[in-house]
C-alpha cells in the first residue's frame, strides 16, 4: 500500500513540475538568446534639417543583400543623433532598441568612421555608455564610411573600441557617407 502511494506521489510531482517548464514558444523567442534585427535606423537632426541613415536586410544573411540609404552631411555642423532597431518581419514592427536600452548594462554601440566625423555616446546605462543617444560633428568637406556596431555584453567601461570590449555583435552596419 505504501509502495503505491509512494508512486503516485512521484507520478504527480512529474505531472507539475513539467507542466511549470518555460513556455519558449512566444512571440519574442527566435530560438536563440539573440532578437532579430533586420533594420537600422540612424536619424541625425542639425535642429533644422534631418538625415536618416537607413540599412535593412529583411531575408537574412542568405538572402538578398541588404537595402542601404544614406544620405549627406552638411560640412562643420553637429547633429544629435538617435539610433532606432526594428524587426520588422512582425506587423506592427517589434522595436528592439527598447529592450537594448532596458538592458543598457549589456549592450553598447561603437561607431568608428573613415569621413572625418566625430561621434559621442550621449546616454548611459547609469555609469557607463550605451550609444543609442550621440552627438555627431562633421569637419570639412569628406566622402567616406560610418560602421555601427552594436555588442552584446561587452567588457565596461572599456578603451572605446569594439575589439578592445570583446562580447558578441548583435549587428554591424556600414554606411558610405558625404560630408558636403
Amino acid at each position: 500500500m505504501k509502495t503505491i502511494k509512494l508512486l503516485a506521489v512521484l507520478f504527480i510531482s512529474t505531472l507539475v513540475l513539467t507542466s511549470c517548464g518555460d513556455d519558449h514558444d512566444d512571440d519574442h523567442d527566435h530560438g536563440s538568446d539573440e532578437e532579430l534585427i533586420t533594420t537600422v535606423l540612424y536619424t541625425l537632426t542639425d535642429g533644422t534639417n534631418s538625415v536618416v541613415l537607413e540599412w535593412e536586410d529583411l531575408d537574412g544573411d542568405t538572402g538578398n543583400a541588404p537595402t542601404i540609404t544614406s544620405g549627406t552631411l552638411t560640412a562643420n555642423t553637429s547633429y544629435t543623433g538617435t539610433i532606432q532597431l526594428l524587426n520588422r518581419t512582425e506587423s506592427p514592427a517589434e522595436d528592439i532598441t527598447l529592450e537594448v536600452r532596458a538592458e543598457g548594462d549589456e549592450h553598447e554601440f561603437f561607431y568608428t568612421n573613415t569621413a572625418g566625423l566625430t561621434v559621442t555616446k550621449t546616454d548611459t546605462d547609469g555609469t557607463n555608455p550605451i550609444g543609442i543617444e550621440t552627438t555627431l560633428v562633421t569637419g570639412a568637406a569628406s566622402s567616406g564610411s560610418l560602421t555601427i556596431i552594436l555588442k552584446h555584453e561587452p567588457t565596461k567601461p572599456n578603451d572605446g573600441t569594439s575589439v578592445g570590449a570583446g562580447g558578441s555583435t548583435d549587428v554591424e552596419v556600414t554606411f558610405p557617407i558625404t560630408v558636403q
